[in-house]
């Protein structure tokens, strides 16, 4: 799916605004021991909506928005959300953009690979990765905060990045 510069634009601004809430305001909030995660929520939608290309470079340069701002290991973040926009991309292109519940499975599925993928690469650099924590403590309540953001989100997103209208092709008797 062909991205407008435009859109490129919209892109660029919402991901900023979404990391910089995430990492500033969200990461703040314990809700039942877990954190809303409205950086993947919204890179669900654009991926869903724009297709995998957009969500993969929206998720790379999120990721290293909140890699950079939390000081945290350079590129982890930007890896794992590369991969999530690519996949919820791909989804979204082939069988699930105009299905109602595409939105909240979308959701639900990346936010459970999300974290097993962030322990993955944790575990890989040699760093504490508390596996018991992230999966049963905090994952059921962090998968039903992201559902809970999930449509006030993804509407915002669909409202930013409306299809514009197109006319039925005229047809050409030829004979």
């Amino acid at each position: 799916m062909q991205v407008s510069p435009w859109d490129g634009v919209k892109i660029a601004v919402l991901l900023f605004v979404a990391a910089v809430a995430q990492v500033s305001v969200f990461d703040q909030v314990d809700v039942f021991g877990a954190q809303p995660q409205v950086l993947l929520v919204t890179l669900v939608g654009i991926a869903l909506l724009r297709g995998s290309v957009a969500g993969a470079v929206g998720g790379f340069f999120a990721g290293l928005i909140v890699d950079t701002a939390s000081l945290a290991t350079l590129g982890l973040t930007s890896l794992v959300l590369t991969l999530a926009g690519f996949w919820i991309g791909r989804y979204g292109e082939t069988t699930g953009r105009d299905r109602a519940h595409a939105p909240l499975l979308s959701v639900a599925v990346v936010t459970v690979l999300y974290a097993v993928g962030s322990l993955v690469m944790h575990f890989l650099l040699g760093e504490p990765a508390p596996a018991r924590v992230v999966l049963i403590d905090e994952l059921p309540g962090t998968i039903a905060l992201n559902l809970l953001l999930t449509l006030p989100v993804f509407a915002l997103v669909r409202r930013l990045f409306a299809a514009p209208e197109r006319a039925a092709p005229e047809v050409e008797f030829v004979g």
